[in-house]
């Protein structure tokens, strides 16, 4: 009960700054390993706070996390949110990666996104010097899983409405079942027959899966203003990270 409460405390100051904007990023370019430079947006609050590393949707940019990421940094997280080369735009904020990825001829289908998800988080992963956590935004959520059971830099993943988005190319459940990290997982309650097979799938220790009776949103948009169960699922992400960060 004390839990909830400091919960719910924490959650109200956190919506008391949905209207501050992000003018505190720092925009940085770093290589991907074909080359690709990359661009990213930093949020730094506390060099000492834990790192999460904040992956788009299809047809989205780094601005997805706008808002979002200013919240987290109350939780007491630096952020870096990424530009993937599958993507395009996102509050005004125009994909950089998927630019220069199109402009040299590259392929720029999901399952090309990986190679800058696996750049992001390497790099991450030396400005933190600790195993940082992911969190995917559909189809970079099944990506997300995926990287999080391969990957030693990765210490925990959020994924946001997972999917089987790749046909052929990746099986989402079958990298689900290699996943033993702590794990958060929640999808809009339309979605949950699609999601309930990856989350079954994980064999976290510690594993959270939620999704609302009714509504919700797809991707990370469930945590933006306005989603049907915005706060709940706030709640239950704020209950997983103050998990992780305990073993931080």
């Amino acid at each position: 009960m004390m839990r909830f409460g400091f919960v719910c405390v924490l959650l109200i100051s956190m919506l008391g700054t949905l209207n501050v904007e992000a003018q505190t990023a720092r925009r940085v370019k770093f290589p991907s390993k074909d080359g690709v430079t990359i661009t990213a947006d930093m949020y730094e609050a506390n060099p000492d706070f834990p790192w999460i590393v904040l992956f788009h949707k299809a047809q989205s940019s780094r601005g997805e996390f706008q808002r979002i990421a200013v919240k987290l940094n109350k939780l007491e997280l630096n952020c870096m949110a990424v530009d993937l080369r599958s993507g395009k735009e996102a509050n005004f904020i125009v994909n950089e990666t998927y630019v220069l990825a199109k402009e040299t001829g590259l392929g720029t289908d999901y399952m090309d996104s990986e190679i800058d998800m696996k750049a992001a988080i390497e790099k991450a992963y030396l400005i933190a010097r600790k195993p940082v956590i992911i969190l995917g935004s559909s189809y970079t959520a099944s990506l997300a899983i995926k990287l999080g059971s391969e990957m030693s830099q990765v210490m925990a993943v959020v994924a946001f409405s997972p999917g089987e988005y790749f046909g052929k190319k990746l099986d989402v459940e079958k990298a689900a079942s290699s996943l033993t990290k702590p794990t958060f997982i929640a999808c809009g309650s339309d979605e949950k027959k699609y999601t309930d097979p990856i989350a079954n799938a994980i064999r976290s220790k510690k594993k959270i899966y939620f999704a609302p009776p009714k509504g919700g949103g797809h991707g990370a948009a469930s945590l933006e203003k306005g989603t049907d169960g915005e706060t709940d699922y706030w709640v239950q992400l704020i209950n997983f990270i103050q998990y992780v960060k305990k073993e931080y």
